[in-house]
């Protein structure tokens, strides 16, 4: 996601935006929109959020066309994360007398796409992990009962998070107590609810998915994915697999390897993955050190009980020294609940602000 404006004089004459993979990048429809203007661009500065392109991709290198524009000076928020191309750009600039100033607002300009940066440099999805909870952090009665925590803003709240996801995953445990669905139920315009699915995935390492749940059941089924582990009996495998599409995984202490399934699905162009639980799967995901990012509604509710099942689960950190520590905190009311969201560790694009 990338935006630039040109200035004049403190006046902006021309706009453009980054829509979608292939398509022109934002500087390049901003210079159409003055060209179709019939606005001169010469001696004019660009502000645009990411530094631009040198390279040919899906579209030429904006570097080109910035410098046949005569533009007078760039002004960036984020180096490109890309070790092959950071700062490539911005010298091809310099070099051809174009004043740079860089890093004006990096840190919001990363948060814009820290999941694809997080992914350009890592190749591993960038990931959330979001729990709906109670304010003593339980997601669900001893025997399971959730329905539902957190209002109905919230839950709205939470359809943008799924929407800005390339992939969900959940555990099996989840599915056999509540049969989700995990798609994007929206409003569209007119007043009408429109349903669309991402990649769904489902960590199931002895193959128990019921072959009548939603998952495996409903519209967007060729969207679902079960991961099973390599000792799954093989006629359960082979009733899932002729549904939907089936992932064998190696597996370390009795669990799926995450390791190798983040990598896989790396390889696979998944950029960001909504991690919805269980308790023990956001553990194994804490565990693993694999969480970029926590997502996480409390609900003004107490719910108690020493066996309610807990948001994060597992064995848990030994002493504080050692708990997961969570930095850039954002808080937010969402109708009578509280949202926040934080970086887990130090991540080193919001940490650099570069």
């Amino acid at each position: 996601m990338v935006g630039a404006v040109l200035v004049r004089d403190g006046t902006i004459i021309g706009r453009g935006w980054h829509r979608r993979a292939g398509l022109p990048h934002a500087e390049i429809e901003m210079l159409n929109q003055c060209h179709r203007r019939g606005i001169s661009t010469r001696g004019a500065t660009l502000f645009v959020t990411l530094e631009p392109c040198c390279t040919h991709g899906r579209t030429p290198p904006c570097t080109d066309s910035i410098i046949a524009a005569r533009i007078r000076r760039v002004v960036v928020g984020a180096i490109d994360p890309n070790p092959l191309h950071a700062g490539r750009g911005l010298d091809l600039l310099r070099n051809a007398r174009i004043r740079v100033t860089n890093g004006v607002l990096a840190s919001e300009s990363n948060r814009l796409n820290e999941a694809f940066n997080h992914w350009i440099v890592q190749q591993t999805p960038f990931v959330t992990a979001k729990v709906a909870m109670t304010l003593d952090g339980k997601i669900a009665t001893a025997d399971g009962n959730s329905h539902w925590i957190t209002s109905s803003a919230a839950r709205r709240h939470a359809m943008q998070l799924r929407a800005s996801a390339d992939a969900i995953l959940v555990g099996i445990g989840t599915v056999l107590a509540d049969d989700p669905a995990l798609t994007i139920r929206q409003t569209a315009p007119g007043g009408k609810e429109r349903v669309t699915a991402r990649r769904r995935i489902i960590l199931d390492r002895r193959a128990r998915s019921p072959l009548n749940s939603r998952l495996l059941t409903d519209a967007f089924a060729d969207q679902t994915v079960v991961v099973v582990g390599q000792s799954a009996p093989s006629r359960a495998t082979a009733a899932i697999e002729k549904k939907v599409t089936l992932l064998r995984a190696p597996e370390r202490e009795g669990r799926i390897n995450l390791e190798w399934l983040l990598n896989r699905l790396g390889r696979d162009g998944i950029t960001s993955l909504l991690v919805e639980g269980g308790g023990e799967v956001h553990a194994s995901f804490f565990a693993a050190q694999a969480v970029q990012r926590i997502a996480f509604y409390y609900a003004p509710t107490v719910l108690g009980g020493r066996n309610a099942r807990k948001a994060v689960a597992g064995e848990g950190a030994h002493d504080l020294k050692t708990a997961w520590a969570l930095t850039h905190p954002e808080w937010e009311s969402v109708g009578p609940d509280l949202f926040v969201t934080a970086i887990v560790g130090s991540d080193s694009f919001h940490r650099r602000g570069a």
